[in-house]
């Protein structure tokens, strides 16, 4: 299949039992790498779907009117960004924007790339963050040109790597 076929749009409610369905499916990947701890709980939730949508934040990726991805794109401020222990970011002047709850089922693929693209032509000046067990996540941040920035430290108390890609204007 090729990507012409994939569609990135801004997700809706009635978006919310395949984007519920893409996260029990993105959990699995995870387990199966050896990433046995993040997004347990019930994370990410349909109040947290809820939250991006009413940030006008939430997307969704569709091939052939699927659903096959998630994610958030929203702009800044972040609050657990604030403070960054360990580092620094690249830029802490400028607006940007923010990656959350990438997933995706597991036969697609470039699904990170397709997302990056969509992102960087919103703002030139994107962070993202991730568990430091997610090897997946953290081999796409750094294929992609990300440089890693230091630990952030979610509400929850957990910390995640936290990293920034700044285009140049």
């Amino acid at each position: 299949m090729t990507d012409m076929a994939r569609i990135i749009r801004k997700a809706t409610l009635a978006d919310m039992a395949a984007v519920m369905s893409v996260m029990e499916e993105a959990k699995v990947i995870m387990r199966e790498s050896g990433n046995r701890s993040q997004w347990g709980d019930g994370y990410p939730s349909e109040e947290i779907i809820l939250a991006d949508i009413n940030r006008d934040g939430a997307f969704v990726i569709e091939e052939e009117g699927q659903v096959v991805a998630y994610f958030a794109c929203l702009p800044s401020p972040e609050p657990t960004y604030h403070q960054i222990y360990e580092g620094q970011w690249l830029d802490d002047s400028l607006p940007y924007h923010v990656i959350h709850r990438i997933a995706s089922v597991p036969y697609v693929h470039h699904i990170f790339s397709d997302i990056m693209d969509y992102c960087f032509a919103i703002d030139p000046n994107i962070r993202i963050d991730t568990h430091r067990d997610n090897t997946i996540m953290r081999h796409n941040i750094t294929k992609h040109g990300f440089t890693y920035c230091g630990i952030i430290i979610l509400a929850s108390g957990a910390p995640r790597l936290a990293y920034q890609k700044l285009l140049t204007l």
